[in-house]
């Protein structure tokens, strides 16, 4: 099965069938996680609307994103999403910093209309002081961000998929359905209205090693970093009905090693320009997600996630466990098609 074959099939089997009005009352999932404003660190409210989720997603998809599956299958009605907003709000604590994901774009019509749209980012205004949503570039437009930019107090942040300023990569292992141009001017368009434009970037998509990915996201930081204000680094995790999975079921893909976030975190550092870089891995230490040997996972991910919040990078240098050195040996042999 060719790659283009394979993530056309898996596209088809990922959307569930349209639900009913009761799964659509209620928000996929909701929790706080620490953050950072500038060099404070600060508590963020998160939550996950139900919604139709992203229409790339029905006709190709991700070759790693499984979120279909957390969607209602259909267009979520402006009723349906004020009682989920109503939902969230009462397990609101004042949190400075909130997220609204919607397993898509926030900014799709599809997905959120425009009045739910505005009707959300006033009910934060004046209570976070900043507001992140994610979007596909075609839909970050001065038209749909204005209004909200205008109705939002504090610091919008629009949050985009680029994985990758590789159009190879972008295109034929990621599977996106724009090219990394597309990005960037997104990430011009949102930072002239106002707002802040944050940039997530893959590492290991499927098909490339570690020591490929890791040039990757190096490569993608120097040409992203002119154009948004934060670069995530998001290490893949193995989502149900994707690419990633086939590819996993049948031993052919391995998460990344978190020595491989560490490696471009503190060599991306010095090549981020005045970006935040940042990464909080999913599902990290798991077998399905970014993972070392077991024996340190927890202390490296804690110094990811303290270096991402205080954006020194210096500690990671000291971080060590002998499994380092089968990490460099897989590096070593992966051109080789031997696995350590």
């Amino acid at each position: 099965m060719t790659p283009e074959s394979l993530a056309r099939s898996v596209a088809r089997e990922r959307r569930p069938e349209p639900t009913g009005p009761a799964d659509a009352r209620r928000y996929v999932n909701q929790w706080v996680e620490a953050e950072a404003i500038g060099a404070e660190q600060v508590a963020a409210f998160v939550v996950i609307l139900r919604t139709r989720g992203c229409y790339w997603a029905d006709q190709k998809g991700c070759s790693m994103c499984g979120y279909a599956k957390d969607t209602l299958g259909r267009s979520a009605t402006p009723a349906e999403l004020t009682e989920q907003l109503e939902r969230a709000l009462a397990r609101y604590r004042e949190e400075p910093y909130v997220k609204v994901y919607t397993s898509g774009s926030f900014l799709d019509d599809r997905e959120v209309d425009p009045a739910s749209r505005l009707a959300l980012v006033r009910a934060f205004s004046g209570r976070s002081r900043r507001l992140l949503f994610e979007s596909l570039p075609e839909f970050a437009t001065d038209e749909r961000l204005g209004p909200l930019r205008e109705a939002f107090s504090g610091e919008l942040e629009v949050a985009f998929g680029l994985e990758s300023t590789d159009p190879g990569v972008l295109g034929r292992l990621v599977h996106k359905n724009a090219p990394p141009s597309a990005y960037l001017a997104a990430g011009d368009r949102v930072r002239a209205l106002g707002a802040r434009a944050k940039a997530y970037l893959l590492l290991k998509p499927p098909y490339l090693g570690e020591a490929e990915s890791v040039r990757d996201v190096l490569a993608s930081i120097e040409t992203a970093h002119p154009h948004f204000d934060a670069l995530s680094v998001n290490p893949v995790h193995i989502q149900n009905g994707t690419v990633v999975e086939w590819l996993y079921r049948r031993g052919r893909y391995r998460p990344p090693w978190l020595w491989s976030v560490v490696e471009a975190l503190r060599t991306g550092a010095a090549r981020r320009g005045t970006s935040r870089l940042v990464s909080f891995p999913t599902a990290g230490g798991l077998p399905r997600g970014p993972h070392n040997c077991g024996r340190c996972d927890r202390e490296v991910l804690a110094a990811i996630e303290t270096a991402s919040l205080t954006q020194a990078f210096e500690p990671l240098d000291a971080l060590d466990c002998g499994c380092r050195a089968e990490w460099e040996a897989v590096r070593r042999l992966e051109p080789l098609g031997v696995e350590a």
